[in-house]
């Protein structure tokens, strides 16, 4: 199993400088998009519930007070993906890849994992918090993305 920091740097390698929260949300989208296509966790690391959206603390302590990153800025080795990790990185990147870290946070605020962590927080808009995002309301979230993109249906 990779580690978010694999991740991380496979993400930086593939789409090169990128902002510390597009960076955190890719990881994130990655991570659930691989636990609904793949039915098993991209890697250990949890999310929280953070204000601007979902954030690993794994993954902010590497990159703290850094707003622009790069290829080689996080430490993690990008052949630990195995083939199955690899396709689903590659496919949220061809998909989500281009947004930017503003709407990718925004599309977050308006999904179920993290809306439901705030709310078991009770955290107001802009308050801190960090509540994990559990990981059974993010593979039913992303399972019905995906067999809604299967059908056919806008997603």
């Amino acid at each position: 199993m990779a580690t978010i920091r694999d991740v991380a740097a496979y993400i930086l390698q593939r789409r090169g400088p990128m902002t510390a929260m597009k960076l955190q949300k890719l990881c994130y989208y990655a991570y659930g998009y691989h636990l609904a296509w793949e039915e098993r966790r991209l890697f250990d690391e949890r999310f929280e519930a953070w204000a601007n959206g979902p954030v690993s603390p794994e993954l902010y302590r590497l990159h703290r007070g850094r707003l622009q990153l790069e290829a080689g800025d996080i430490p993690g080795d990008c052949d630990g993906l195995d083939a199955g990790e690899r396709e689903s990185v590659d496919l949220v990147l061809e998909g989500l890849g281009d947004y930017s870290a503003h709407q990718l946070s925004t599309m977050t605020h308006q999904e179920a994992p993290w809306v439901r962590a705030r709310e078991r927080a009770g955290a107001l808009p802009l308050q801190r918090s960090n509540e994990q995002l559990d990981d059974a309301e993010i593979f039913e979230f992303f399972d019905a993305l995906t067999v809604e993109s299967a059908n056919g249906e806008e997603v």
